[in-house]
């Protein structure tokens, strides 16, 4: 069986940062719309349709959250006019000012360049839209090599539906398309192990399309180097990731945690569901410098967890990391506990809940350990981690 060579899987990398940039400059681009900030404009005798001034749009993304300083917000829209999706109205400018200047979405005005590579990206759209809102998806919880992962389909089951719903013609064409999508980065096999097979290995899609995007994900690096603080409530994701992040979520969505000024905000790519219904966040996430109250309502020893008849069920829960870590936070000790998870994080993607407790990492039973011990064991560990938690039965 053919592995996926290392470098199918650096383009592939390159091609999911190209898609990721897409979606987040086409939420920005209908925010503003919404916000009124892309408007119809007036400028010496002559009107420019669905712009927005450079310096306004400056003022909205430090305004909005979406950048904490002037630089960086001119760093986000710099990256958006290398990617070809915003351009100055009369392309005069190569560069993204902050004044008085004039720019448009290229998606506004038809100009958006729509090579190979946006095409598979727009095609991959598509049929990520249509498999998850089918009556019956084939996107499931499913098992391999006894671990379990969430939102899954055989390579073989996607080529029977191809052909089923009119997608391809034949199992050949549906295959090539399946292999092209995994190359530009959109599916992936469960382990990263495999290029796509018409075979029962299973794959998932790599970019959750749904997901809210925070700008600063593009910028694919953390604002302002930290030492790693084992204390820090966000320590098991790492510092220095290598497409971007998702935007962390507190374990109390109803309770803000106030971060300091000097928080250094980071986020990450991968899942449309991390924004919950309320849309974006009120406040911008990043690492705290306070450890967040617990979430557990009473403390919990391993003789009560343990004992038999107890209401706790363990399961079994492989997490493959992302470009920047697993995203949950371990707190407490004898045992620990599951403190908070990222939304749009890998660990959330495969099942890891607040409150549950950890049992083993990797095979090694944990109980006895405090969190230092377990985020270390989780931070040294291979990119796939897989780990026993404890939960309370409902």
């Amino acid at each position: 069986m053919e592995s996926l060579g290392s470098s199918v899987k650096k383009k592939a990398t390159e091609r999911h940062h190209k898609a990721e940039v897409l979606i987040a400059g086409e939420q920005l681009r209908l925010r503003l719309h919404d916000s009124k900030l892309i408007k119809d404009r007036r400028y010496h005798l002559r009107t420019y349709p669905n712009c927005f001034v450079a310096k306004e749009l400056t003022d909205w993304l430090i305004e909005h959250k979406e950048a904490p300083e002037r630089e960086t917000a001119i760093r986000l829209m710099q990256e958006l006019m290398a990617h070809n999706i915003v351009h100055h109205v009369c392309d005069k400018y190569s560069e993204y000012k902050d004044a008085k200047l004039l720019y448009r979405f290229r998606k506004d005005d038809g100009t958006f360049p729509l090579d190979k590579n946006v095409k598979v990206f727009m095609r991959g759209q598509s049929l990520y839209e249509s498999l998850i809102s089918a009556e019956d998806s084939i996107m499931k919880v499913r098992e391999e090599s006894s671990i379990q992962y969430q939102r899954t389909f055989p390579g073989c089951e996607l080529i029977d539906w191809l052909g089923q719903n009119g997608e391809t013609s034949s199992r050949k064409e549906a295959v090539e398309l399946c292999r092209t999508l995994l190359e530009h980065g959109i599916i992936q096999h469960v382990t990263l192990r495999h290029h796509f097979f018409d075979s029962n290995l299973l794959y998932h899609f790599r970019i959750n399309f749904r997901r809210r995007r925070r700008l600063t994900e593009l910028l694919g690096e953390i604002l302002r180097p930290v030492q790693e603080d084992p204390d820090s409530p966000f320590c098991l994701r790492k510092l220095n990731p290598e497409t971007g992040s998702t935007s962390f979520l507190s374990v109390q969505p109803n309770k803000e945690i106030k971060a300091p000024l000097s928080a250094v905000r980071r986020s990450s790519a991968t899942s449309l569901s991390g924004g919950g219904p309320g849309g974006y966040f009120n406040s911008p996430p990043g690492l705290v410098e306070c450890n967040p109250k617990s979430v557990l309502k009473r403390v919990i020893t391993n003789e009560e967890l343990l004992c038999p008849g107890a209401p706790y069920i363990k399961k079994t829960i492989a997490i493959v990391g992302d470009a920047v870590g697993w995203g949950i936070v371990v707190r407490g000790g004898k045992p620990c506990h599951i403190q908070a998870v990222d939304p749009g994080g890998p660990a959330a993607a495969a099942g890891i809940k607040v409150c549950q407790f950890v049992f083993s990492v990797n095979s090694t039973l944990v109980l006895q350990l405090d969190y230092k011990t377990i985020s270390h064991l989780i931070m040294t560990g291979p990119r796939t981690l897989v780990m026993e938690v404890m939960e309370a039965i409902e």
